[in-house]
């Protein structure tokens, strides 16, 4: 484990669904010494991380991004290599129902994250400058909506369609202007829809796990053709470091999977993959899926262009769509428990982002 080595890497948002990822891949494939840096919102679960009870290469910090004087605390205590921002809100119809949040933790915090960061990076030695990134973590969502052909490469035009997406192209400016104006050496990743173990059941596929395990409806928006390029968590894990290890300076990355599907054959194959491994004794999980009003704003098509990261990094995913959600299926079948935990809490799975919003009504 000699990647990282003796380096100390914050990431931010790392009780999240991707950072709890990364920093199990840390922990589990690198030497790295890694600080968690969350402040705990609805969607956070430290019980992702089950590696932390037993190593000394963790740390947690229950601190907002959006709190400057605690950020430089956390920088003069550890004093770090690299950052990686995952801290986001990031759930399309909660921004649609309420955006305060989502700037001010999307755009607000990844400014004060910046400042903080330069703060600590300007005083550094030049060896330890020279070494020192800045790694953002965004959405392929900033740049819209595609139509039946193409692909998102790096170079696309922003074209946010969402108070989320919106959120999140601000911050990716923010960056940017960050490297250009001060020197900050930042890197940018755009990745595609992610799906995999410890997901929050707000999105799409384990909603609809847990939604088909209770027998209650599944809901789809529209017609169910919307199409998304799935990625699994452990693969948009491993980039991110990659890219931290191996990125230049300055560069973004797209991170895909190479799968498109559309929502409704998602949702179809969820069902197949449960009637196989938890059949139900009321029948096929199918007639359970109904159609409901799209959302307001709700992008067609997405599908990621990843040559890059492939070729200038050598990353490639190693598990397509089907493996994927078969192993994915499986682990929320398995754990129970986690997901359980969150219900219990009082997590109701009720529809927000409703289209009156599109209607001028004041969120």
């Amino acid at each position: 484990m000699t990647r990282f080595k003796d380096s100390v890497i914050f990431v931010t948002g790392g009780a999240g669904f991707i950072g709890s990822a990364v920093i199990r891949h840390l922990l589990d494939d690198t030497g790295a010494f890694v600080v968690n840096i969350d402040k705990l919102t609805y969607a956070s679960n430290l019980n992702s991380i089950p590696q932390a009870a037993t190593s000394n290469r963790y740390r947690f910090a229950q601190v907002d991004i959006g709190d400057g004087p605690a950020l430089r605390a956390l920088f003069e205590a550890h004093q770090p290599h690299a950052v990686m921002n995952l801290a986001a809100e990031s759930h399309v119809d909660r921004s649609i129902e309420g955006p305060d949040a989502f700037i001010q933790t999307n755009v607000v915090g990844t400014f004060t994250l910046l400042q903080e960061a330069l703060r600590f990076w300007r005083g550094r030695e030049h060896a330890a400058q020279q070494s020192f990134r800045f790694h953002h973590i965004s959405t392929d969502e900033v740049f819209g909506s595609l139509g039946p052909e193409g692909l998102f490469s790096e170079t696309t035009p922003y074209a946010p369609n969402s108070p989320y997406s919106a959120s999140k192209a601000g911050s990716d400016h923010l960056v940017r202007a960050w490297h250009e104006t001060y020197g900050l050496p930042v890197l940018v990743t755009n990745c595609s829809n992610n799906y995999g173990p410890y997901h929050f059941p707000e999105k799409l596929i384990p909603h609809v796990i847990i939604r088909a395990l209770a027998e209650a409806s599944l809901p789809v928006y529209g017609d169910g053709q919307n199409v998304r390029d799935w990625l699994y968590v452990e693969d948009h894990a491993r980039a991110l470091t990659l890219v931290v290890e191996r990125g230049a300076v300055g560069e973004t990355y797209n991170v895909g999977g190479r799968n498109e599907r559309t929502n409704i054959h998602v949702v179809k194959t969820i069902c197949r993959l449960l009637d196989e491994m938890a059949p139900s004794p009321q029948g096929p999980r199918e007639r359970l899926i109904t159609f409901v009003t799209d959302r307001p704003g709700h992008d067609r098509r997405y599908a990621i262009d990843p040559s890059k990261i492939e070729r200038a990094l050598g990353w490639k995913p190693t598990h397509d769509f089907e493996t994927g959600l078969a192993k994915t299926v499986k682990w929320f079948l398995d754990n129970r428990p986690w997901w359980q935990s969150i219900l219990d809490r009082g997590y109701q799975a009720e529809r927000i982002g409703l289209p009156q919003q599109k209607q001028g009504v004041t969120p």
